[in-house]
């Protein structure tokens, strides 16, 4: 299996996590003051763009971070699953977030076979 292509699922992932909570921090429920809603959202991808650097050049401990990362992702895609206005943003950040812990952790896998 390819490594580009595994990579390329897993940054397919990573920024679908990151825009749909762009989508929801800022159109669908923002905060009413837009320098806090800018705060938490940072604080709400910074998993992401913690490991983004390590994922672009292929280093194994960030698709390991970036696998247990998307677990914090599931585990809220799972609670705005539970309440029915938000159960479509729910169920598609919990999709996303699996597709990240699944690609992540095959191209952990597959970098660790290949030589260094």
């Amino acid at each position: 299996m390819r490594v580009q292509g595994i990579q390329f699922l897993t940054l397919l992932s990573a920024g679908s996590l990151f825009a749909l909570t762009g989508l929801r921090q800022f159109f669908v429920e923002p905060l009413a003051n837009p320098l806090p809603n800018l705060i938490w959202f940072t604080l709400q991808v910074l998993p992401i763009l913690l490991v983004l650097p390590g994922l672009l050049s292929l280093k194994p401990r960030s698709y390991l971070l970036a696998a247990l990362g998307a677990m914090l992702y599931f585990s809220h895609g799972v609670l705005l699953a539970v309440s029915p206005e938000h159960r479509t943003l729910g169920l598609w950040e919990v999709g996303f977030a699996m597709a990240l812990a699944l690609s992540a952790s095959i191209a952990l896998r597959v970098l660790k076979r290949s030589p260094a």
